[in-house]
């Protein structure tokens, strides 16, 4: 009996070819309903949440987790590898992105109650998370999950066994968001030394890593799973052109990722220089006060060349200080 292909994949059967994926679909109903349970409970408290950050949490994070495991990419990952490798780098990379930008963590925080809030902080910094989000760790894990993805027999076993692929969907999306939600998140997550400017060098530091497996994928010798490959592929298909096209799709989504990701933590850096000069001009503002003398009514506090006497002071009072 001969075998069955799907047709040609176009632009077109891509988008609107569609398949179930169950295991998917319950995450991310979970994760949505979650976050919709907590933008409603905190705006019922008087408080307010960025619509873009519900806009990313939905759209860039969700959206993405559906688009890799339920779209044309799904439907073509047993017959062509660059869309398994693009659905791949999507869920551990893209998708990431997009849920840290909604920041989960702080809105729980801001949703539970006290003691439920105190339970989430204490889980961040307990030992076990503090292990496995440190910068330096957690971007290990990242290059080890997707290098032991391609070349070990996870993939091809993964491509022959459904829960195993599930498995590793689930895998690469958890390696993902270990190293990006603690980065984002507006909880203090990472250790103190981890400040904004190291954050962006460890973002730079993260790119740099992430576009390893691609040049890896693109420029192997061997076909990654390729006795499946040779077997499932459409007849005239080139397996080791489509080898060349994941790993150069994966190399430019993790570039494309990294941008953003970058920019992300840079406003991340002013939005606190900004709130830090804020708290000093309050500071400022607030020994400026007026002083009561025993002698007379209140008075503002003077400049030092004002008060004091020799003979810089002196000529600051002749000159002005503007001059």
């Amino acid at each position: 009996m001969s075998a069955v292909y799907l047709p040609d994949p176009t632009l077109g059967r891509l988008l609107g070819s569609w398949r179930p994926d169950v295991p998917a679909l319950l995450l991310v109903a979970v994760l949505g309903g979650l976050y919709a349970w907590g933008v409603v409970r905190v705006r019922g408290r008087g408080g307010s949440w960025p619509p873009a950050r519900l806009a990313a949490f939905v759209l860039l994070g969700l959206g993405t987790i559906v688009v890799a495991t339920m779209s044309g990419l799904a439907v073509y990952d047993r017959e062509l590898f660059w869309t398994a490798a693009v659905q791949n780098v999507g869920l551990d990379l893209l998708a990431p992105l997009g849920l840290a930008l909604g920041d989960p963590l702080r809105l729980a925080v801001r949703a539970l109650p006290e003691r439920g809030a105190d339970r989430v902080r204490r889980a961040l910094t307990g030992r076990l998370l503090r292990v496995l989000t440190f910068p330096l760790v957690s971007t290990v894990l990242v290059l080890a999950t997707e290098l032991t993805v391609y070349f070990t027999p996870y993939f091809a076993t993964a491509l022959r066994v459904g829960w195993l692929h599930e498995l590793m969907y689930l895998q690469l999306l958890a390696a993902g968001c270990l190293f990006v939600l603690p980065v984002l998140t507006g909880e203090e997550a990472l250790p103190a030394w981890c400040t904004h400017p190291v954050r962006a060098a460890l973002v730079f530091l993260d790119g740099v890593v992430d576009a390893l497996p691609g040049l890896v994928v693109m420029t192997h010798g061997t076909l990654i799973a390729g006795a499946w490959y040779l077997h499932h592929a459409p007849p005239g298909s080139d397996v080791r052109h489509d080898q060349q096209l994941g790993g150069g799709a994966m190399l430019g989504i993790a570039e494309l990722v990294a941008v953003p990701f970058l920019l992300a933590v840079l406003a991340q850096w002013v939005r606190a220089e900004r709130a830090q000069t804020a708290v000093l001009d309050r500071r400022l503002d607030g020994e400026l006060v007026p002083t009561a003398t025993a002698e007379g009514p209140a008075e503002l506090v003077r400049p030092w060349w004002e008060t004091e006497a020799g003979e810089v002071a002196e000529r600051m009072r002749r000159q002005g200080p503007g001059d």
